[in-house]
């Protein structure tokens, strides 16, 4: 295993195998029933974070019979869904909402060393992509799951000043003025 890089323990290295290190969180686990005939049948639904702490995220809702095979089938599905985070050495760079149904997550960039200022689902999420300065206001549905597709929505919106130089075919000083 390759060694941790801080003192939250994460890394962004390949392991043994030349395999990328990921950064997994468990969310969420569930029982749910479903009624049949003979009665209920119970199962398990685990909602998981995947990140390499280094700008890349992604999540997954899974179900299974059992809890560890919910929650290796949501990392799974996870580690194949991720999306590419624009980042700001460890804050974003500027400020955005993301919305997904009911639910806004609004994200401001912080100083250094203000650290992850956000609850529950968006702390979870901000860690495993690295983000170590951050603030986080959520507004609507507190629900997990709406929670961190919102906050994906806006981190998948971000702009980086060499994106927009690029799109606007100019350089980085004349972007500045």
């Amino acid at each position: 295993m390759a060694d941790r890089n801080d003192k939250t323990g994460f890394s962004s290295r390949k392991n043994q195998n030349g395999q990328p290190e990921f950064i997994e969180k468990l969310i969420n686990l569930n029982r749910v029933a479903k009624v049949q005939k003979g009665g209920r049948r119970f199962a398990f639904s685990a909602l998981v974070v995947v990140g390499d702490g280094a700008g890349k995220i992604g999540f997954e809702i899974c179900k299974a019979l059992d809890v560890s095979e919910a929650i290796r089938k949501a990392m799974q599905k996870a580690k194949r869904n991720l999306v590419n985070v624009e980042l700001n050495k460890n804050t974003i760079p500027h400020p955005i909402s993301g919305v997904f149904k009911c639910t806004k997550v609004r994200l401001l960039p912080a100083a250094p060393g203000t650290g992850v200022i956000a609850g529950g689902a968006v702390r979870a999420v901000m860690e495993a992509a690295g983000i170590q300065d951050i603030l986080a206001k959520t507004y609507g549905s507190r629900n997990d799951s709406t929670v961190i597709q919102a906050v994906i929505n806006g981190l998948q919106n971000l702009w980086s000043p060499r994106k927009i130089a690029r799109d606007r075919k100019i350089s980085l000083p004349e972007l500045w003025g």
